[in-house]
């Protein structure tokens, strides 16, 4: 007579446990620590007006960070958003020349941002080219037409009510360019995580075949993410142009290093198909809480760098490591 063996299965966890268990809290208890030890390190840290000062740090970044998170979660990517601030802002400064009002200026930034994203999403969704390859091709593209139109001049001769956008303030240390990082972080987690759109993205990633068959229109939701990137980019080109109150072909260069890592560090598989937006604004958190601690301690900028590519080379490398390490 056989018998048939049962297992009890292990107690399932609360969500509480699970919430305390999960990268976002690790990543809190991070950026806790990281301000802690700048408060100690530097005096001149726990000013409220320094403690503004380092959200600029990271607020241009994660704007555009939040549209890439959606795209690396559907299992794309975009490595062109820098030479897109980097268009945008030269075509913001070549209007400025003949005096057109902010609006217009704001209109251009956004339209040229758009126009980048929807060229990637035609070689991407519309031509099936790998993404990767495409915006490594379109990131010397657009940053290479601003050298071609600035060489090495500036455009300068803004309109004064165009620095508001990234000089202004709200309310006392509160600059505008932080309650836009907070509205826009807001609207892209309904947008992932309450929307049937953002289950559309989840399922892309983790098989775009499957989710084909499922009804989901893949090339259309990634060509959509793709022109929301583009946007962002946009929307940091203003923000970014309008805080250096002058335009190079330089202006952001390197960027997109950075809001790599801002969202692989938030928890999103470099692989797609997964992800949170809590986890990206807690990592915009840390990455500008660290990079403003050693600039108060006057670490050169290249140390800087070498500290960002090491920080992606980390988080990508932690799972595997963590799971050679099990077995």
């Amino acid at each position: 007579m056989s018998t048939t063996e049962r297992f009890i299965p292990d107690r399932l966890q609360s969500p509480l446990q699970k919430k305390i268990k999960s990268w976002e809290s690790l990543l809190l208890a991070v950026a806790i620590a990281i301000f802690i030890a700048n408060s100690f390190a530097s005096p001149y840290f726990l000013n409220a007006w320094n403690l503004s000062d380092a959200t600029f740090n990271f607020t241009e970044k994660a704007m555009i960070a939040f549209a890439m998170a959606l795209l690396i979660i559907a299992g794309e990517i975009d490595l062109s958003v820098a030479s897109i601030i980097a268009l945008a802002s030269t075509a913001m400064g070549a209007a400025a020349q003949f005096d057109v009002s902010t609006l217009t200026l704001v209109l251009i930034g956004l339209g040229v941002g758009l126009a980048c994203g929807a060229f990637n999403a035609i070689l991407v969704c519309g031509m099936g080219l790998p993404s990767i390859v495409v915006t490594i091709g379109t990131m010397s593209l657009f940053r290479g037409i601003s050298y071609i139109v600035l060489g090495d001049q500036a455009y300068r001769g803004y309109p004064s009510d165009f620095a508001f956008f990234g000089q202004g303030y709200v309310f006392w240390v509160i600059s505008f360019e932080f309650v836009l990082f907070a509205l826009i972080a807001v609207l892209y987690g309904i947008l992932l995580h309450k929307t049937n759109f953002g289950r559309a993205v989840y399922a892309i990633g983790n098989n775009a075949t499957g989710a084909l068959f499922s009804g989901i229109r893949v090339n259309r939701v990634k060509s959509i993410l793709f022109l929301l990137t583009g946007l962002m980019s946009g929307v940091a080109a203003v923000c970014l142009t309008s805080r250096l109150g002058s335009t190079r072909p330089s202006i952001g260069l390197g960027m997109e290093l950075e809001v790599v890592t801002m969202v692989v560090l938030g928890g999103v598989n470099i692989l797609g198909g997964s992800g949170s937006i809590p986890g990206v604004v807690i990592a915009a958190f840390v990455m500008g809480l660290v990079t403003f601690g050693l600039g108060l301690l006057n670490v050169p900028g290249i140390v800087m760098s070498i500290f960002i590519g090491a920080l992606l080379i980390g988080v990508i490398a932690l799972p595997r490591l963590w799971e050679m390490w099990r077995k």
